[in-house]
């Protein structure tokens, strides 16, 4: 049996609230325990896992210091583009994953918007299949409707059967409130996510820039924030009629940040995502990066801004995941108009939580990490984000002191208005399933 030990780190798990100086023990793939001396080797607890007596091969195979840094359960994002299949030019499953790796992230959750798309058991089971021999987990999502059509729902049953994690259009808003009524409903019935892409296109003139000072000085209209929050009331309160577990993706208006907080005291299922670059960014980094800056939904105004980050405070906003959209130096390098929206972000997620939320006091350490972790997993019911005794060892070791500039990717793709930026919170190791599939 192989065995690791990590020493000398600060161990957090925010599925138990454990924050201890101490090392962590792998054996076969699994957490074994915790404990500077092997002979007293405990759980998170405290207490004995052995008696006080010697473990029997308890020599390490491979021994990590991670002095200085923290050990934390491995990163999971549940909202990702690896372009796989039809659109590996971007990016594919084998790049896509070692992104993940090198950000930290051990549980990733692909959208359906590639090509074909995922709404049939065809496509899903060639995807499934090869994810098998990846370094990280990484899950499918179901299309919510056939042909990202928004009128008649994919075969939900057979889906899940063959393995599909939820459902979304992702890329694609659904108009049709009678039509979502009904994939909620189905959602609901396999106790499963629905994952929602809000924009109305009806009130869009331009994607990707805020409709207000920077679309105006662009003189090419823009995307405003009422087209979020009228999706996101509907979605509110359908989610409150039909029972459905309901995450509202990318989350860029501070008022439907309101309209959540308000489903939440309602009783809905409601859950919500903000990316690193809608919580770092305004509407202004567009003048700066051009298309790199370009996204569904577009960064706002630091009103928005401020507003996402008071819904992490306040448990709003459950989860931080990235939206990571690779896309091709020549696409992006057309003008804004023709250029796609979308920016790569599985590499500096972390370190832009660490860097725009620890840093400057917002969030807890702990409360990043478990937006980042146990948030997610437990809307997935993922068996992931925690690294209590017996639980699978994915894990990522990051220093969160390490300056850094941002100068080169894993992704295949290069699309990000970070390039360049300093950031603070360095991933040095990240293992899944006891396996070291990213060193620094």
């Amino acid at each position: 049996m192989s065995t690791i030990r990590i020493k000398n780190g600060r161990v957090m798990n925010p599925a138990t609230g454990m924050d201890e100086n101490t090392d962590v023990w792998i054996r076969d793939g699994r957490i074994l325990g915790f404990g500077k001396d092997p002979v007293n080797l405990r759980n998170q607890d405290g207490e004995s896992l052995n008696g006080g007596t010697e473990p029997e091969d308890l020599r390490p195979d491979q021994v990590i210091n991670a002095s200085g840094c923290i050990v934390a359960p491995g990163l999971v994002d549940v909202h990702v583009h690896f372009r796989d299949p039809g659109q590996t030019h971007k990016e594919d499953l084998v790049t896509g994953s070692r992104a993940a790796a090198a950000g930290g992230f051990t549980t990733v959750v692909c959208m359906a918007n590639t090509n074909p798309i995922v709404d049939n058991t065809e496509v899903l089971d060639d995807i499934i299949r090869r994810t098998a021999d990846l370094p990280i987990h990484v899950k499918q999502a179901s299309a919510v409707s056939l042909g990202f059509k928004g009128q008649e729902l994919v075969d939900g049953q057979a889906m899940i059967a063959h393995g599909a994690c939820g459902f979304t259009d992702d890329g694609i808003p659904l108009t049709n409130a009678g039509f979502i009524r009904k994939a909620m409903e189905m959602a609901a019935a396999f106790d499963v996510p629905i994952s929602l892409h809000e924009e109305d296109p009806t009130l869009n003139e331009v994607n990707g820039v805020n409709k207000g000072a920077v679309s105006d000085q662009m003189g090419i209209g823009g995307a405003p924030a009422i087209s979020e929050d009228v999706m996101v009331a509907r979605d509110v309160m359908l989610a409150l009629e039909t029972g459905a577990k309901v995450d509202i993706q990318h989350i860029s208006s501070g008022r439907s940040v309101d309209l959540v907080r308000m489903g939440k005291k309602m009783g809905a299922k409601v859950y919500a995502e903000a990316t690193p670059h809608h919580f770092s960014l305004t509407e202004e980094s567009v003048l700066d990066h051009g298309t790199l800056a370009k996204m569904n939904p577009p960064l706002r105004t630091d009103w928005d801004r401020s507003k996402i980050i008071h819904g992490l405070q306040d448990g709003t906003i459950d989860m931080i995941a990235t939206d990571h959209a690779p896309h091709a130096v020549e696409e992006k390098g057309q003008e804004f108009t023709k250029a796609p929206s979308g920016i790569i972000g599985l590499e500096t997620s972390l370190a832009l939580g660490v860097t725009n939320l620890v840093r400057r006091g917002y969030l807890s350490m702990m409360d990043l990490l478990a937006k980042m972790t146990i948030n997610p997993a437990r809307l997935y019911k993922f068996d992931c984000g925690d690294i209590s005794p017996g639980k699978a060892a994915d894990l990522v070791v990051f220093d969160p002191d390490a300056a850094y500039t941002v100068e080169e990717f894993a992704s295949k793709a290069e699309n990000s208005p970070f390039l360049g930026a300093l950031l603070y919170g360095k991933v040095k190791c990240t293992i899944c399933q006891g396996e070291v599939v990213y060193r620094d």
